[in-house]
């Protein structure tokens, strides 16, 4: 478990999934992908690889905002990857886009 700091990027130790912290309100939270715990991509190298579980295979899209349950934590995905994403266990679901408000 970790404290996720805003704007802190992490990479996917079972594929090419990276992401941004855009919020982190709870203090302490394991973020997954794949499964596995992600790292500060300084860190990760392609050698260190770990295979992807199938269950635990759902594409990360480039772009697209993912989000917990509790509106603790949102993530930015950078890099596009076959891991899911979670949080302490739980995964994370694409956030919706908020509608604009009406022109008259």
């Amino acid at each position: 478990m970790s404290e996720p700091r805003v704007g802190q990027s992490l990479a996917s130790l079972v594929d090419g999934t990276a992401v941004v912290v855009v919020r982190a309100t709870a203090a302490d939270l394991t973020i997954t992908c794949g499964g596995v715990e992600m790292a500060d991509p300084k860190t990760v190298r392609p050698t260190d690889r770990l295979p992807l579980a199938p269950d635990q295979h759902e594409p990360t899209l480039i772009g697209k905002r993912y989000v917990d349950e509790n509106d603790n934590l949102e993530l930015l995905c950078t890099k596009p990857g076959q891991g899911r994403l979670a949080v302490n266990g739980a995964p994370l679901t694409i956030k919706s886009a908020k509608p604009l408000p009406a022109s008259d």
